[in-house]
């Protein structure tokens, strides 16, 4: 894990989660805690490379989190971690201000390639990954949008210096209902092969003031990709299983509703 996160170097630490497991025991009448799993997300980057990681550790029998006031600890400079006697230990800075003893851990990961010129601002993003050796075609995302009533123009974009090699092809999705295709803002899409181990990803965006429209083809864009490959998505600092992503995409819905 540290060969392959570099220690997570110059990253910084985006949520810490704590959840406890409770059963009831009926010999004693009361509760009792049977688990403790806290999860750390952390957004660093390391050989061109953009990386969102989520660390699970279950078992966790010893967890302090320590901030000053008016401190930002988030940023890491380096995180240090060993096995002895069955636990595993992580401290995600040299002062232990996140330190975190558990009986194991799972490393989560949604990376992307990091280009000298900058990704362009976007009002919503949606990242995918899959070790599917087969990725999407251009002609398959045209026809999948042209079946869905949701008729799609591509506008490719020009390779840039800085580029990073692994991306396959870029461009725009414009819905065919905007006036002046040419011109007209569309879902900005990068699909990117292999560069850490098999299978490919793909980043969506909505770039300027969203419409119902272009949201809608992001929306099916992404449901299409997740029903035909296995894979992890990423919103925001949220990694779901693909096969979780339409419950989850309701669940949200709703809550949004409801507010």
């Amino acid at each position: 894990m540290l060969g392959h996160t570099g220690g997570f170097g110059g990253g910084y630490v985006t949520e810490v989660q704590m959840s406890k497991r409770r059963l009831y025991d009926e010999g004693s009448g009361r509760d009792v805690l049977t688990d403790t799993m806290v999860s750390v997300v952390i957004r660093y980057r390391i050989r061109q490379v953009a990386r969102v990681a989520k660390l699970t550790m279950q078992g966790v029998t010893d967890f302090s989190i320590f901030e000053q006031e008016g401190a930002d600890c988030s940023t890491l400079s380096i995180i240090q971690a060993e096995a002895a006697a069955g636990k595993l230990r992580f401290w995600f800075d040299p002062q232990g201000e996140l330190y975190v003893v558990c009986d194991q851990a799972e490393l989560e990961e949604v990376a992307m390639p990091l280009n000298d010129v900058p990704l362009r601002e976007s009002v919503a993003q949606w990242s995918f990954h899959s070790e599917a050796a087969e990725w999407p075609t251009l002609d398959w995302l045209l026809g999948e949008l042209d079946r869905a009533g949701l008729p799609c123009a591509w506008r490719g974009a020009k390779g840039a210096r800085g580029r990073h090699t692994a991306i396959q092809w870029e461009g725009d999705l414009v819905p065919m209902s905007s006036r002046g295709p040419a011109r007209a803002k569309g879902i900005h899409v990068m699909l990117y092969g292999p560069f850490d181990g098999p299978g490919f990803g793909v980043v969506l965006q909505v770039t300027g003031n969203p419409t119902k429209v272009r949201s809608r083809v992001l929306s099916h864009v992404a449901d299409a990709i997740v029903q035909r490959y296995a894979g992890q998505c990423l919103v925001g600092n949220t990694i779901i299983p693909g096969e979780e992503w339409l419950s989850w995409k309701l669940l949200e819905q709703r809550r949004w509703v409801d507010a």
